[in-house]
């Protein structure tokens, strides 16, 4: 899901700021990362930085656009490949762990950067309310129609953000899973 390093130094100064950025936001916060350690790990001149990104607040926003559409596009791969062995809202199970268990996993990029940015960047909460609005969209399409469909994505996707935050705290990951999975069997049976 995240990015190899080393794939950065084959990209266009553009992508190659924009890779090295994502790496470091995301491993080390936002606010932690100045942006004379981004020009000298993208290996590109302040010039061709500020040509790209006026401002560390235009890099930041960029960060989270990219992050959403590489996160987005694995979450949406993840929940197809685990439907054929886990149907409906259980297929979130395995695609979740596969995140919660990825080698640098440090929670949810977005809401890391609203707990460091949201005051002084009010853009950060519209990419992660837009991101959050996706994602609960892929997560409704698992399931059943019905007239409790919204009310039940919402309460799964509150969950899920829940059992993202506790990994990123050091909760044994397979912990994490089952509370995930207790929580969904009664949402998901609620109501029958």
């Amino acid at each position: 899901m995240d990015r190899a390093p080393t794939a950065a130094a084959l990209l266009p100064a553009r992508e190659r700021i924009l890779a090295t950025a994502h790496d470091l936001f995301y491993r080390h916060g936002v606010r932690a990362t100045g942006i004379d350690r981004v020009i000298a790990e993208a290996r590109v001149t302040k010039v061709t930085f500020y040509r790209h990104f006026p401002s560390k607040n235009d890099l930041v926003l960029a960060y989270l656009e990219a992050r959403h559409e590489h996160w987005m596009q694995w979450f949406r791969a993840a929940l197809e490949r685990h439907r054929a062995v886990s149907p409906g809202a259980a297929a979130l199970i395995p695609a979740l762990g596969e995140w919660l268990r990825s080698p640098g996993y440090r929670g949810c990029g977005f809401l890391n950067s609203v707990s460091e940015l949201a005051e002084e960047l009010p853009a950060v909460l519209e990419v992660t309310r837009r991101h959050k609005r996706e994602m609960a969209a892929a997560v409704e399409t698992l399931l059943p129609a019905g007239a409790g469909r919204a009310r039940r994505t919402r309460a799964l996707c509150i969950a899920l953000d829940g059992a993202i935050v506790h990994a990123q705290f050091g909760e044994p990951v397979d912990d994490v899973l089952r509370g995930l999975q207790l929580l969904m069997q009664g949402m998901l049976t609620e109501g029958e």
